[in-house]
């Protein structure tokens, strides 16, 4: 029993936070991950290289999308599922050996990206294959470029909801102003490359939240890096609930359950209209309801209702 208690905090440990975690994730992929990444604790393997082959992995389930049968987008389904738990086991096994860096964190991000954008090609080859046009690489691209937004949007919001469970937990949550002075600091090669795709990252995050960054600097002129604790709670009760309701439908769980029924009945077209019409409708909800929640906090803050 005292072990089975030990083993549940140290999976608890192995995570962000519970409060940020969608179902599946915590129930399914999580346990998986944590396994793996106990395994791997003792030996030269570090998350960096783990993320590295989830790359891979996540690349081959778009080569085998391309071929429209069954037999092969099962094969394909199998390899991305794989490549998730894989991108759980970079994150726990960073947090366990406290091996976390800024440049695998930049690198985790990258990697689900990579691993869609790949899947988009490879169904607007196999549609390209079946219809004699190339017309369907129009809608790969939007679709790209929508999940590249709806991801970056999808990470900011889960990375500010750990800001206000604690200062330890936020430690990740930057802004543009930091993240250009971290980047001018660095000498040139790979790291600063990435260091300057993720100020861009950055910039559009904060371009598209205006009410939270008004909140943000709000709270920074009135209490610093010591938030009242009822304000933590309020926001994270807030913040949660809009997760449950409308950013759990942008994360790979959410565009998973649709690419995977699609892939398996070969109409592999209806995945282009989830992603950009659905999810994209979803992205435009979750902002809405976002900003309206940083604005009346906002007013709370102003009218000394946490003081």
């Amino acid at each position: 029993m005292k072990k089975e208690k030990q083993t549940e905090k140290e999976f608890v440990l192995s995570l962000k936070s519970v409060e940020t975690e969608n179902t599946l994730d915590l129930y399914f992929y999580r346990p998986i991950g944590y396994r793996l990444a106990c395994a791997f604790r003792s030996t030269k393997v570090t998350p960096n290289m783990v993320t590295v082959v989830s790359i891979f992995v996540g690349a081959g389930s778009g080569y085998l999308f391309y071929f429209n049968k069954w037999t092969y987008s099962l094969a394909g389904i199998l390899l991305l599922i794989l490549a998730n738990i894989l991108d759980c086991v970079d994150g726990q096994l960073a947090r366990l050996t406290e091996r976390k860096s800024e440049i695998g964190r930049i690198l985790d991000g990258v990697a689900g990206d990579i691993w869609f954008i790949l899947v988009y090609v490879a169904l607007a080859l196999q549609l390209t294959h079946a219809w004699g046009t190339a017309w369907f690489f129009l809608p790969a691209t939007l679709s790209g470029l929508s999940h590249l937004v709806q991801a970056n949007i999808t990470d900011y919001y889960k990375t500010l909801h750990l800001y206000f469970v604690s200062k330890e937990k936020g430690c990740e949550f930057q802004n543009l102003k930091q993240v250009k002075a971290q980047q001018k600091t660095m000498k040139r090669g790979l790291y600063k490359f990435f260091y300057i795709l993720y100020e861009g990252y950055t910039g559009l995050q904060e371009s598209l939240t205006p009410a939270l960054q008004q909140l943000m600097n709000t709270l920074h002129e009135r209490y610093g890096d010591d938030l009242p604790q009822k304000l933590r709670r309020d926001f994270r009760g807030e913040s949660r609930r809009l997760m449950k309701r409308y950013v759990d439908w942008l994360t790979f769980n959410g565009r998973t359950v649709v690419l995977f029924a699609v892939v398996l009945s070969g109409y592999v077209w209806v995945y282009f209209i989830y992603e950009g019409i659905v999810l994209n409708l979803v992205l435009w909800l979750s902002i809405r309801k976002h900003e309206k929640m940083c604005r009346r906090i906002g007013e709370k803050v102003a009218s000394r209702a946490f003081d």
